[in-house]
């Protein structure tokens, strides 16, 4: 092997002597504030009648160091020993097949589920003490479609054309946490409102009780949203909704009676105005008799991008969009825009499929629904990660570039008497942030209760 050094090209032996050595030294990040905000020990005390032998793996950590292997990248039970390799950094870390008996146990016992949930809900809510808890909370329903490559349980053809699993998922917007998720197969509906309800209810009992009557919440989903049931729903419990609304012939004929002054212009997330798109509401054009008490339709237009295909529906080069909603408020253009953020929950189910959720590893359904509980918890560790520990880019940046940068960084552990210093590399561009993230780690309070 050759490198360069002072411009010059130098032929280097490679030799098995090393020592101190450790790799994905950021990812022991992920472990620590598991443990800080209180999700190591909710697990232990909520599973701990899932451990056989009183000399076992802990239960609980077995499940924290599955959720950091995912966070750091791993889609699999095999990539534990990435975590199993590095003792010093992680301690003693299960192997795949005791974290399968885990998940085996979690999957076979009725309320395992369940009380997995709950030991997730128990960290956010310390978790949310620690940085406080959002004013307004837009909880985005969203499902997405996932290959199987093999037959597995609950797999089946979606309306894609493809084969697979169809989970419903439920992502906190302005917290960037993953709220809930039920793995459903590849041919239940995008709009089935019995298994949106569910998974909102999920997302609800993640709120700390605390909090629940304080935070305004309000249920953001597409036009699979737009159904009787759903809204009555929310608007039984109180909650906001914002849905996607179908451009019906009744709806296509109120737009094309709008007077060119009622059109306003459309803002950007900055609050600048968009050069291009314009809205406008048509409630008192429509019947909204059986919707729920207060909701409104409020539309959009806006230009074809250039190049872009044209439909006969299209009027005048314009195409439309027009949302259902109930929330309050004249200006119409920051309820448009409130509702066009929801598109932030493609990016979280993406980053979701990096992390874990792309394809399920088990022939069982029950257990690639825990597997699915896991990566949402996963989903959670980084996003407290940043919050807690990070600034900047960083505390925004994907998970992808979170690893290459912080996570997945080598570095040397020197032991000196009873003492131990980890050593990052000095030119590495982040090694000050990540020097400071454990500094920070180190001064966060430890969990009570």
């Amino acid at each position: 092997m050759k490198v360069t050094h002072d411009g010059r090209q130098i032929t280097v032996e490679v030799t098995p002597d090393g020592a101190g050595l450790v790799s994905h030294a950021g990812s022991a990040l992920l472990a620590r504030v598991a443990d800080k905000v209180g999700l190591t020990r909710a697990l232990s005390l909520r599973l701990a009648g899932l451990k056989q032998r009183q000399c076992g793996h802990d239960v609980g950590r077995v499940v924290r160091d599955l959720a950091v292997m995912l966070a750091d990248g791993g889609d699999c039970l095999a990539d534990l020993g990435s975590l199993g390799d590095q003792r010093v950094l992680f301690g003693q870390v299960a192997s795949s097949s005791t974290a399968f008996r885990v998940i085996d146990r979690i999957a076979d016992d009725p309320g395992g589920l369940e009380r997995l949930r709950a030991a997730h809900a128990h960290a956010r809510a310390h978790a949310w003490k620690l940085f406080g808890a959002p004013e307004q909370l837009d909880i985005d329903l969203d499902a997405t479609l996932l290959t199987s490559h093999s037959e597995k349980e609950g797999a089946a053809g979606n309306f894609k054309g493809g084969f697979g699993f169809h989970p419903m998922l439920a992502y906190g917007d302005q917290i960037g946490e993953a709220m809930a998720g039920e793995l459903r197969a590849g041919n239940a509906g995008a709009n089935t409102a019995a298994d949106q309800i569910a998974v909102a209810e999920q997302a609800l009992e993640q709120i700390p009780v605390e909090h629940i009557e304080d935070i305004e919440i309000v249920l953001r989903v597409d036009s699979a949203g737009a159904s009787h049931e759903l809204l009555d729903w929310c608007h039984d419990g109180r909650v906001r909704f914002s849905v996607g609304y179908d451009l019906t012939d009744t709806v296509r004929d109120a737009i094309l009676q709008i007077p060119d002054g009622a059109w306003v212009c459309a803002i950007d997330q900055d609050g600048a105005e968009r050069l291009n798109g314009h809205v406008a509401e048509i409630t008192e054009q429509l019947d909204l008799s059986g919707w729920p008490e207060g909701s409104r339709v409020i539309v959009r237009r806006e230009r074809a991008h250039p190049g872009a295909q044209l439909s006969f529906t299209d009027h005048d080069g314009h195409r439309f969009q027009a949302i259902l909603t109930d929330q309050p408020g004249k200006n119409i253009a920051i309820i448009e825009r409130h509702h066009r953020a929801r598109a932030r929950v493609e990016d979280q189910i993406r980053n979701d499929k990096d992390t874990g959720m792309r394809n399920m590893p088990f022939r069982e359904f029950e257990h690639n629904r825990v597997w699915l509980a896991l990566v949402l918890i996963a989903h959670d560790l980084l996003a407290w990660t940043q919050r807690l520990l990070l600034s900047g880019e960083l505390a925004r940046c994907e998970p992808k570039r979170l690893r290459y940068r912080l996570l997945h960084v080598a570095a040397r552990l020197a032991f000196h008497a009873r003492g131990a210093k980890l050593r990052l590399q000095a030119t590495w561009p982040w090694a000050t942030d990540l020097a400071a993230a454990f500094a920070r780690l180190a001064a966060l309070p430890e969990p009570v209760g």
